[in-house]
């Protein structure tokens, strides 16, 4: 049987860490530069409040979380709609090649049209083969390059 794919519940902690840490592993948030405790904890509570644009799904085989997926809904200048920004997508990596990955955005495209949101887009570095792979039969690659600022936060006075 494929993998159910269904909303995150608070009893799923425990295994999406694991995905969670290989995801943030895999884009070279580990050890030194690992996200701050907080952040993953952030994290985790906003898929639970209800005042938070930010979801997650996961895909579960015989009770294991072996596929997760975050999304969160913005505003746009170009849509009177709001639009759908996958973030994170992640499939343990015994499990590759199942269609999960494909099962998970499909999953969310099914949500952002429940959601009134007529566009899904996702982001990805040039050199993830074979996440590429799926997502060219997916969606449109529209040839847009990412530049990213960080931007230092004064403390409180």
């Amino acid at each position: 049987m494929p993998p159910i794919i269904r909303e995150i519940l608070r009893h799923d902690r425990p295994q999406w860490q694991v995905l969670w840490d290989a995801y943030n592993a895999f884009y070279g948030r580990s050890g030194p530069t690992a996200l701050d405790a907080a952040v993953t904890g952030q994290t985790w509570e906003r898929f639970f409040d209800p005042n938070e644009p930010v979801y997650a799904l996961v895909a579960v085989e015989s009770d294991r979380v072996v596929g997760l997926v975050h999304y969160l809904y913005h505003r746009s200048t170009t849509r009177t709609t709001d639009v759908c920004y996958l973030q994170d997508l992640f499939t343990q990596e015994s499990m590759r090649g199942r269609g999960i990955g494909r099962s998970l955005v499909e999953a969310v495209v099914v949500a952002a049209r429940r959601a009134g949101s007529g566009r899904v887009y996702w982001q990805t570095q040039a050199d993830n083969h074979a996440g590429r792979l799926l997502y060219d039969k997916l969606a449109a690659h529209t040839g847009f390059i990412v530049y990213v600022k960080e931007v230092t936060i004064p403390p409180e006075v």
